[in-house]
C-alpha cells in the first residue's frame, strides 16, 4: 500500500499540475496522499516532513531566485538585452540566422539573464530574421531551446543556473565542477543541435516552405494567463506576470554598456571560486550559531549570489537613466522570484514526504541498483523525477534531498570525484525536464505563436537528444578519465 500511495500521490500532482492547478496545493496534498496510504502521521508529515524540508531549499536558495530574477528584469528594462540580440543580428545577418538567435540566447542566459526575458526579447529577433531568409516560423522555439536552455543551463562551466548551484552544498562543489566535461557536453549539444536545425531548415527550403504564419502572444497577454502562469513558475525562476510591469528604455544602450553585466557575473563567479572565498577564513561557520556547516557547503551559493549581486549594481550605474521606473523594475523582478522559489520548494517538500515513507526503501534499492555505477544512477534519478516534475531544478532537488548523501559516500568509497557526480546531475536533469507539460515549453510555444504539434518534435531533437547524447559523452568519458 505504502508504495502504491507513493504513485498516487505523484500521479495526482503531475495530472492536475497538467491541467493548471497550483503547485503550491498540489505538492501538499500528493504528500498527504502517500502518507494516508502508508499510514504515516498525516499532520506530522506535513508541519515538520513537508514544511522543514521546503523551508530549507527556500532559505538555501532564495537568494539566486531573487537575483537572478532581479538582474533580468533589468537587463530588460534597460535595453541590454534587447541591444545584444540587435548586435548578433547584424553581426551574423541573415546568411546565419539560426546562429544569430542560439547564440543570442546563450551569451545573455550564461550572463544570468533569466529565462523567460530572454524568450521575449530573442521571439521578435527570431521572427524578423527567419521570415528574412524563408526559414519556417516552426523552427524558431527549437533554436530559442538550444540557446537558452541546454548548455548554458547545465554544461557550461561556472553557468549561474540555478539548476547548477543545486549539487553544490550536497557535494561541496563550485559552479565550475568538472570544466572540462562541461565544454565537451556544450560542444555537443551546441553542434548537435545546429546540425539538425540547418538540417531541417534545408529540406524545408526545398520543399518550397516558407515563414508561414502565426500569432505570437504578448507579454499583457501571457501575465493575464493564469494556468500557463502555474506551469511556468514551477518549470523556470522568473514568474510572467511580472514581465509586463516596470517601463522598458525608449534608447537602448551601446553593446559593451549591454555586455559589461553579463561579463562581470562571469568574471567576479570565476574570482570568488578560485581565488577570494579560498582564501578567506570560514572556519566560523563550524560553530553551533552558523549551523555548523563547512565551507565547501556554502561557497559555490556564496560565488553565484556575490556575481549576480555585482552585476545587479553594474546594471544599474550603467543605465540609471535608461531605467525611467527604477523602483517599479526592481520591484517587478524581486516579485518575480518570490512564486518560482516557493512553487520549487513544494515540490521539494513533496520529495522529502516521499522519501520518509517506509516503501521509499523499495525505489531507493531499484536505482542505486542500475547497473552501471553511481554516474549511471544519479542520470537516471534526475531524468526520471525532473520528467515527472517537469521540472530540472525540482526533479534535481528531490534526487539529491533523497539519494545525495549516499550517491556521496559511495564516491568517496571509490575514489570518484564529487565534481563528476555534480556534472552528471545538472545535465541529466536538463534532459527530459523539456517534456511536453513542462511550463518553460508551453511559454516559449506561446511566445512564438505555435503549437506543439508544430515546433515540439525539433525541441526534443534539440533539448532531449542532443543532452543525452552529450550526457552519455560525460558518463564515458568520466568513468574512463575521472574528472576533468
Amino acid at each position: 500500500m505504502g508504495l502504491l500511495g507513493i504513485l498516487v500521490g505523484l500521479g495526482l500532482l503531475i495530472w492536475l499540475a497538467f491541467r493548471g492547478w497550483s503547485v503550491l496545493l498540489l505538492a501538499p496534498v500528493g504528500a498527504l496522499v502517500a502518507a494516508l496510504f502508508s499510514r504515516e502521521p498525516v499532520l506530522a508529515h506535513w508541519t515538520l516532513t513537508f514544511m522543514n524540508s521546503a523551508a530549507g531549499f527556500f532559505a538555501q536558495f532564495f537568494p539566486l531566485f531573487l537575483l537572478g530574477a532581479l538582474f533580468g528584469k533589468l537587463m530588460e528594462d534597460s535595453g541590454s538585452v534587447t541591444a545584444i540580440a540587435d548586435f548578433m543580428m547584424r553581426r551574423l545577418g541573415k546568411d546565419h540566422a539560426i546562429l544569430a538567435v542560439v547564440i543570442a540566447g546563450a551569451l545573455v542566459t550564461y550572463g544570468g539573464v533569466s529565462l523567460f526575458v530572454a524568450f521575449f526579447v530573442l521571439a521578435p529577433m527570431a521572427q524578423e530574421l527567419f521570415r528574412s531568409t524563408g526559414i519556417p516560423r516552426r523552427l524558431m522555439p527549437a533554436a530559442i531551446v538550444l540557446g537558452t536552455s541546454t548548455f548554458t543551463m547545465s554544461a557550461l562551466p561556472g553557468t549561474p543556473s540555478i539548476q547548477n548551484a543545486i549539487p553544490m552544498p550536497f557535494f561541496g562543489t563550485t559552479p565550475f565542477a568538472a570544466p572540462g566535461l562541461g565544454i565537451v557536453a556544450s560542444i555537443i549539444m551546441l553542434c548537435f543541435g545546429l546540425w539538425w536545425l540547418r538540417r531541417v531548415a534545408a529540406a524545408a527550403r526545398k520543399a518550397g516552405e516558407g515563414f508561414g504564419v502565426g500569432t505570437p502572444a504578448t507579454p499583457e497577454r501571457l501575465a493575464s494567463d493564469d494556468r500557463l502562469r502555474e506551469r511556468a513558475t514551477v518549470g523556470r525562476e522568473f514568474d510572467p506576470a511580472e514581465i509586463a510591469h516596470g517601463r522598458h528604455t525608449e534608447a537602448a544602450p551601446p553593446i559593451l554598456v549591454a555586455m559589461l553585466p553579463l561579463a562581470v557575473v562571469v568574471l567576479v563567479n570565476l574570482g570568488m571560486t578560485l581565488l577570494i572565498l579560498p582564501a578567506l577564513d570560514l572556519g566560523f561557520l563550524a560553530e553551533e550559531g552558523w549551523g555548523g556547516t563547512s565551507r565547501s557547503a556554502v561557497s559555490g551559493v556564496w560565488a553565484v549570489v556575490t556575481a549576480l549581486a555585482a552585476a545587479v549594481a553594474t546594471v544599474v550605474a550603467l543605465n540609471f537613466r535608461r531605467l525611467p521606473t527604477l523602483r517599479a523594475t526592481m520591484d517587478a523582478g524581486a516579485n518575480a522570484s518570490v512564486l518560482p522559489a516557493v512553487a520549487v520548494a513544494s515540490l521539494v517538500g513533496f520529495g522529502a514526504v516521499v522519501a520518509a515513507m517506509p516503501a521509499f526503501a523499495i525505489v531507493r534499492d531499484w536505482v542505486l541498483g542500475i547497473g552501471g555505477g553511481p554516474l549511471v544512477s544519479i542520470a537516471v534519478a534526475t531524468n526520471i523525477l525532473a520528467a515527472l516534475t517537469g521540472s530540472a531544478s525540482g526533479g534535481l532537488t528531490i534526487a539529491l534531498d533523497a539519494l545525495g548523501s549516499t550517491y556521496l559516500v559511495r564516491a568517496q568509497e571509490t575514489g570518484l570525484d564529487p565534481a563528476l557526480l555534480h556534472r552528471v546531475a545538472v545535465i541529466g536533469a536538463g534532459t527530459l525536464d523539456s517534456l511536453p507539460h513542462n511550463g518553460a515549453v508551453v511559454t516559449l510555444l506561446a511566445v512564438c505563436g505555435s503549437t506543439h504539434g508544430e515546433s515540439y518534435r525539433d525541441i526534443v531533437v534539440v533539448g532531449i537528444i542532443g543532452a543525452i547524447l552529450s550526457l552519455i559523452a560525460v558518463i564515458v568519458l568520466g568513468t574512463i578519465f575521472g574528472s576533468f
